[in-house]
Protein backbone atom coordinates (compact mmCIF):
# COMPACT_ATOMS: atom_id res chain seq x y z
CA UNK A 1 0.00 0.00 0.00
CA UNK A 2 2.91 2.20 0.89
CA UNK A 3 4.57 2.00 -2.47
CA UNK A 4 1.01 2.54 -4.39
CA UNK A 5 0.98 5.71 -1.98
CA UNK A 6 4.30 6.79 -3.18
CA UNK A 7 3.56 6.55 -6.92
CA UNK A 8 0.01 8.56 -6.69
CA UNK A 9 2.28 10.94 -4.45
CA UNK A 10 5.06 11.10 -7.50
CA UNK A 11 2.08 11.15 -10.35
CA UNK A 12 0.64 14.22 -8.65
CA UNK A 13 3.70 15.83 -8.46
CA UNK A 14 4.35 15.74 -11.96
CA UNK A 15 0.94 16.57 -12.99
CA UNK A 16 1.40 19.49 -10.58
CA UNK A 17 4.21 20.63 -12.78
CA UNK A 18 2.49 20.44 -16.07
CA UNK A 19 0.21 22.85 -14.65
CA UNK A 20 2.85 25.07 -13.75
CA UNK A 21 2.66 24.39 -9.78
CA UNK A 22 5.58 25.83 -7.57
CA UNK A 23 8.11 23.32 -6.23
CA UNK A 24 9.75 24.71 -3.19
CA UNK A 25 12.63 23.47 -0.90
CA UNK A 26 12.68 26.75 1.28
CA UNK A 27 10.33 29.50 2.23
CA UNK A 28 11.46 33.10 2.06
CA UNK A 29 9.82 35.98 2.46
CA UNK A 30 12.59 38.08 3.10
CA UNK A 31 11.45 40.20 0.09
CA UNK A 32 8.13 40.84 1.27
CA UNK A 33 8.92 42.70 5.23
CA UNK A 34 5.30 43.80 6.32
CA UNK A 35 2.67 41.89 7.16
CA UNK A 36 -1.41 42.35 7.01
CA UNK A 37 -3.87 40.95 8.96
CA UNK A 38 -7.20 39.45 7.66
CA UNK A 39 -9.01 41.62 10.49
CA UNK A 40 -6.90 44.54 12.00
CA UNK A 41 -9.51 44.32 15.33
CA UNK A 42 -8.42 41.29 16.18
CA UNK A 43 -5.30 40.49 14.72
CA UNK A 44 -6.31 36.83 15.13
CA UNK A 45 -4.53 35.75 11.19
CA UNK A 46 -1.45 37.36 9.52
CA UNK A 47 -0.38 36.47 6.45
CA UNK A 48 2.33 37.20 3.86
CA UNK A 49 1.80 36.56 0.12
CA UNK A 50 3.95 37.04 -2.95
CA UNK A 51 3.31 35.73 -6.27
CA UNK A 52 2.14 31.63 -5.76
CA UNK A 53 2.95 31.23 -2.03
CA UNK A 54 1.68 32.35 1.68
CA UNK A 55 2.35 32.30 4.79
CA UNK A 56 0.18 32.50 7.82
CA UNK A 57 0.74 33.19 11.42
CA UNK A 58 -2.45 32.49 13.03
CA UNK A 59 -3.14 33.26 16.83
CA UNK A 60 -5.65 34.19 19.23
CA UNK A 61 -7.07 37.59 19.77
CA UNK A 62 -4.95 39.53 22.43
CA UNK A 63 -1.78 37.52 21.14
CA UNK A 64 -0.63 41.25 19.52
CA UNK A 65 -0.26 43.40 22.55
CA UNK A 66 -0.41 47.73 21.99
CA UNK A 67 2.66 47.85 24.91
CA UNK A 68 7.00 47.88 24.28
CA UNK A 69 7.90 44.51 25.09
CA UNK A 70 8.77 41.04 24.33
CA UNK A 71 5.99 38.34 23.95
CA UNK A 72 6.67 34.74 23.31
CA UNK A 73 4.52 31.99 22.56
CA UNK A 74 4.83 28.10 22.04
CA UNK A 75 3.82 26.74 18.56
CA UNK A 76 0.92 24.16 19.03
CA UNK A 77 2.10 20.73 18.32
CA UNK A 78 0.15 19.42 15.17
CA UNK A 79 -0.35 22.51 13.95
CA UNK A 80 -4.27 22.71 14.91
CA UNK A 81 -4.28 24.56 17.92
CA UNK A 82 -4.09 27.93 19.25
CA UNK A 83 -1.08 29.57 17.77
CA UNK A 84 -0.38 28.07 13.96
CA UNK A 85 2.34 28.36 11.76
CA UNK A 86 1.32 27.84 7.95
CA UNK A 87 3.36 27.90 4.37
CA UNK A 88 1.42 27.22 1.24
CA UNK A 89 2.16 27.21 -2.50
CA UNK A 90 -0.41 27.17 -5.06
CA UNK A 91 -0.91 26.28 -8.64
CA UNK A 92 -1.46 30.16 -9.88
CA UNK A 93 -1.55 33.37 -8.26
CA UNK A 94 -2.89 33.89 -4.56
CA UNK A 95 -4.45 37.37 -3.11
CA UNK A 96 -6.33 38.03 -0.14
CA UNK A 97 -9.40 36.51 -1.13
CA UNK A 98 -7.31 33.19 -0.73
CA UNK A 99 -6.62 33.60 2.49
CA UNK A 100 -9.40 36.07 4.74
CA UNK A 101 -12.39 34.76 2.17
CA UNK A 102 -15.45 32.90 4.12
CA UNK A 103 -15.83 30.94 0.93
CA UNK A 104 -11.83 31.15 -0.36
CA UNK A 105 -11.75 31.21 -5.22
CA UNK A 106 -11.79 27.84 -6.38
CA UNK A 107 -8.25 29.08 -7.61
CA UNK A 108 -5.77 28.85 -7.80
CA UNK A 109 -5.32 25.33 -5.21
CA UNK A 110 -2.64 24.66 -2.46
CA UNK A 111 -0.27 22.23 -4.09
CA UNK A 112 1.99 22.21 -0.71
CA UNK A 113 1.59 22.80 2.72
CA UNK A 114 3.96 23.08 5.47
CA UNK A 115 2.90 23.09 9.20
CA UNK A 116 4.65 24.36 12.00
CA UNK A 117 4.89 21.51 14.69
CA UNK A 118 7.23 22.74 17.18
CA UNK A 119 9.09 26.44 18.40
CA UNK A 120 8.43 29.46 19.30
CA UNK A 121 7.02 32.48 18.30
CA UNK A 122 8.63 35.49 19.82
CA UNK A 123 7.44 39.14 19.15
CA UNK A 124 9.28 42.07 19.77
CA UNK A 125 7.10 45.55 19.94
CA UNK A 126 8.29 49.10 19.87
CA UNK A 127 5.71 51.88 19.87
CA UNK A 128 5.60 54.39 16.78
CA UNK A 129 6.01 58.10 18.24
CA UNK A 130 6.51 60.85 16.01
CA UNK A 131 6.77 64.25 17.53
CA UNK A 132 2.88 66.16 18.09
CA UNK A 133 4.83 69.62 17.45
CA UNK A 134 8.44 69.83 17.05
CA UNK A 135 8.55 73.26 18.44
CA UNK A 136 7.83 71.86 22.05
CA UNK A 137 8.68 68.01 21.39
CA UNK A 138 5.79 66.56 22.63
CA UNK A 139 4.78 63.21 21.45
CA UNK A 140 2.03 60.80 20.26
CA UNK A 141 1.39 57.16 20.23
CA UNK A 142 0.10 56.42 16.43
CA UNK A 143 0.86 52.58 16.68
CA UNK A 144 3.19 49.76 17.65
CA UNK A 145 5.39 48.20 15.27
CA UNK A 146 5.76 43.95 16.12
CA UNK A 147 8.89 42.42 14.73
CA UNK A 148 7.93 38.53 14.88
CA UNK A 149 10.19 35.55 14.45
CA UNK A 150 9.82 32.18 14.63
CA UNK A 151 12.85 30.16 16.90
CA UNK A 152 13.34 26.88 16.51
CA UNK A 153 10.75 26.24 14.47
CA UNK A 154 10.18 22.80 12.87
CA UNK A 155 7.69 22.01 10.02
CA UNK A 156 5.93 19.24 9.16
CA UNK A 157 6.81 19.21 5.00
CA UNK A 158 5.71 16.90 2.26
CA UNK A 159 9.37 15.53 1.99
CA UNK A 160 10.03 15.44 5.99
CA UNK A 161 10.37 17.18 8.51
CA UNK A 162 12.59 20.72 8.48
CA UNK A 163 14.03 22.32 11.79
CA UNK A 164 14.88 26.49 11.41
CA UNK A 165 17.19 28.13 14.17
CA UNK A 166 15.60 31.64 14.01
CA UNK A 167 13.01 32.04 10.63
CA UNK A 168 12.32 35.55 10.62
CA UNK A 169 8.77 36.52 9.76
CA UNK A 170 8.96 40.22 9.66
CA UNK A 171 6.95 43.00 10.74
CA UNK A 172 3.04 43.93 11.36
CA UNK A 173 1.80 47.43 12.39
CA UNK A 174 -1.01 48.32 13.99
CA UNK A 175 -2.41 51.62 14.68
CA UNK A 176 -3.98 53.29 17.47
CA UNK A 177 -5.91 56.50 17.79
CA UNK A 178 -2.99 59.28 19.46
CA UNK A 179 -3.90 61.07 22.59
CA UNK A 180 -6.79 63.81 22.33
CA UNK A 181 -5.53 66.32 24.13
CA UNK A 182 -8.12 69.41 22.89
CA UNK A 183 -9.90 70.25 25.29
CA UNK A 184 -13.76 71.85 25.82
CA UNK A 185 -12.27 75.32 26.20
CA UNK A 186 -8.92 76.08 24.03
CA UNK A 187 -5.65 75.14 25.60
CA UNK A 188 -5.21 78.87 26.90
CA UNK A 189 -8.68 79.00 28.81
CA UNK A 190 -9.76 77.74 31.95
CA UNK A 191 -9.01 74.96 33.86
CA UNK A 192 -11.31 73.32 36.50
CA UNK A 193 -11.32 72.02 40.45
CA UNK A 194 -12.41 69.56 42.32
CA UNK A 195 -12.16 70.98 45.96
CA UNK A 196 -13.26 68.07 47.55
CA UNK A 197 -10.91 65.76 46.64
CA UNK A 198 -7.98 68.34 45.56
CA UNK A 199 -8.01 68.16 41.91
CA UNK A 200 -7.33 70.54 39.06
CA UNK A 201 -8.25 69.46 35.76
CA UNK A 202 -9.02 70.07 32.26
CA UNK A 203 -11.34 67.78 30.18
CA UNK A 204 -13.62 66.91 27.12
CA UNK A 205 -16.48 64.59 26.21
CA UNK A 206 -13.80 61.45 25.94
CA UNK A 207 -10.93 62.24 28.34
CA UNK A 208 -9.36 64.51 31.21
CA UNK A 209 -6.14 65.12 32.63
CA UNK A 210 -5.90 66.40 36.19
CA UNK A 211 -3.61 67.03 38.82
CA UNK A 212 -4.21 65.34 42.14
CA UNK A 213 -3.53 66.15 45.48
CA UNK A 214 -1.91 69.22 44.22
CA UNK A 215 0.77 71.46 45.83
CA UNK A 216 -1.21 73.82 47.84
CA UNK A 217 2.19 76.11 47.64
CA UNK A 218 1.34 76.45 43.88
CA UNK A 219 -2.22 78.28 44.00
CA UNK A 220 -1.05 80.95 46.73
CA UNK A 221 -2.89 84.26 46.16
CA UNK A 222 0.23 86.21 45.38
CA UNK A 223 1.29 87.91 41.97
CA UNK A 224 4.27 85.82 40.87
CA UNK A 225 7.43 88.34 39.42
CA UNK A 226 7.70 88.02 36.01
CA UNK A 227 9.80 85.36 34.24
CA UNK A 228 9.51 83.51 38.10
CA UNK A 229 6.70 81.26 38.32
CA UNK A 230 6.06 78.58 41.56
CA UNK A 231 7.16 75.45 40.80
CA UNK A 232 6.72 71.78 42.12
CA UNK A 233 7.51 68.50 41.19
CA UNK A 234 5.52 65.28 40.48
CA UNK A 235 5.89 63.13 43.28
CA UNK A 236 4.32 60.00 44.66
CA UNK A 237 2.09 61.79 46.74
CA UNK A 238 1.81 65.41 45.64
CA UNK A 239 0.76 66.79 42.13
CA UNK A 240 0.37 63.53 40.68
CA UNK A 241 -0.59 63.71 36.89
CA UNK A 242 -3.36 61.33 35.17
CA UNK A 243 -4.88 61.25 31.88
CA UNK A 244 -7.72 59.21 31.57
CA UNK A 245 -10.10 57.89 28.37
CA UNK A 246 -14.02 56.99 28.40
CA UNK A 247 -14.34 53.46 26.84
CA UNK A 248 -16.10 54.27 23.77
CA UNK A 249 -19.98 53.65 23.74
CA UNK A 250 -20.23 53.92 27.96
CA UNK A 251 -21.42 57.80 27.95
CA UNK A 252 -19.59 61.41 28.58
CA UNK A 253 -17.01 62.95 30.84
CA UNK A 254 -18.25 65.48 32.90
CA UNK A 255 -17.32 67.47 35.72
CA UNK A 256 -19.81 65.72 38.39
CA UNK A 257 -17.88 62.31 36.94
CA UNK A 258 -14.13 64.04 37.77
CA UNK A 259 -15.02 65.10 40.94
CA UNK A 260 -16.81 62.40 42.13
CA UNK A 261 -15.67 60.77 45.61
CA UNK A 262 -16.29 57.35 44.47
CA UNK A 263 -15.82 57.21 40.53
CA UNK A 264 -19.31 56.31 38.81
CA UNK A 265 -19.69 53.65 36.48
CA UNK A 266 -20.36 55.35 33.67
CA UNK A 267 -18.66 56.35 31.61
CA UNK A 268 -16.14 53.41 31.94
CA UNK A 269 -12.57 54.51 32.10
CA UNK A 270 -10.76 52.97 28.96
CA UNK A 271 -6.55 54.21 29.44
CA UNK A 272 -5.24 55.90 32.24
CA UNK A 273 -2.01 57.16 31.89
CA UNK A 274 0.33 58.26 34.71
CA UNK A 275 2.81 61.60 34.77
CA UNK A 276 6.14 60.31 35.62
CA UNK A 277 8.07 61.38 38.99
CA UNK A 278 9.56 64.49 38.52
CA UNK A 279 13.57 65.41 38.18
CA UNK A 280 14.31 68.87 39.33
CA UNK A 281 15.31 70.97 36.34
CA UNK A 282 14.28 68.14 33.70
CA UNK A 283 10.93 66.82 33.77
CA UNK A 284 7.57 66.40 35.80
CA UNK A 285 7.43 70.14 36.46
CA UNK A 286 4.12 71.89 37.46
CA UNK A 287 4.57 75.73 37.26
CA UNK A 288 2.18 78.67 38.07
CA UNK A 289 2.46 82.01 37.14
CA UNK A 290 -0.19 84.07 38.86
CA UNK A 291 -2.07 87.45 37.76
CA UNK A 292 -4.61 89.61 39.41
CA UNK A 293 -6.76 91.83 38.26
CA UNK A 294 -10.09 94.02 40.13
CA UNK A 295 -13.88 93.75 39.43
CA UNK A 296 -16.74 94.92 41.21
CA UNK A 297 -16.28 92.23 44.47
CA UNK A 298 -12.88 92.70 45.00
CA UNK A 299 -9.62 91.13 43.64
CA UNK A 300 -9.34 88.02 41.18
CA UNK A 301 -6.55 85.78 41.36
CA UNK A 302 -5.48 84.28 38.15
CA UNK A 303 -2.98 80.97 38.27
CA UNK A 304 -1.82 80.08 34.56
CA UNK A 305 -0.96 75.73 35.02
CA UNK A 306 1.89 74.60 33.19
CA UNK A 307 2.89 71.52 32.57
CA UNK A 308 6.75 71.40 31.84
CA UNK A 309 8.35 68.03 30.24
CA UNK A 310 5.92 65.76 31.37
CA UNK A 311 5.65 62.07 30.45
CA UNK A 312 2.92 60.44 30.75
CA UNK A 313 3.36 56.14 30.61
CA UNK A 314 1.01 53.38 30.87
CA UNK A 315 2.72 49.66 30.96
CA UNK A 316 6.13 50.04 29.08
CA UNK A 317 4.42 52.58 26.54
CA UNK A 318 5.29 56.84 27.35
CA UNK A 319 4.90 59.42 25.70
CA UNK A 320 5.93 63.24 25.75
CA UNK A 321 3.07 66.25 26.56
CA UNK A 322 5.50 68.77 25.26
CA UNK A 323 7.87 70.88 27.22
CA UNK A 324 5.33 73.62 28.18
CA UNK A 325 1.78 72.55 27.61
CA UNK A 326 -1.25 74.29 29.16
CA UNK A 327 -3.38 73.17 31.22
CA UNK A 328 -5.25 76.16 32.24
CA UNK A 329 -5.94 78.89 34.22
CA UNK A 330 -8.05 78.62 38.09
CA UNK A 331 -9.50 81.44 38.61
CA UNK A 332 -9.71 82.11 42.70
CA UNK A 333 -12.17 85.32 43.88
CA UNK A 334 -11.21 87.53 46.78
CA UNK A 335 -13.71 89.95 48.65
CA UNK A 336 -12.72 93.94 49.49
Amino acid sequence: MKKYAALLLFALFLNGCDDGDLTVDKIDFADVQESTACDPLTNALIYKIKSQEALLLQMPEGAIINDEGTYTYTIDAKGNGSYRVVYRAYDGTVSKENICGLIPPSTPKVTEEWLGIDGVIEITTKQIAPKNNPDDGGTRITGYEHTIVFRNITFAKPAGNQTEAEFKFGTYNTTVTPANLTFKTNPNGSAYECDEIGRVYNYNNTFYLSIDDIDPALLVNEVTASNQPRTSLITATQNKVFYRTALAETGSITPAFICAKVQPSSPAIDETWTGQLGIANTSGIIEVTTTVSTNAIGQVYTHTIVLKNVILAKGNSSFKLGSSFVLGKIDRQTTN
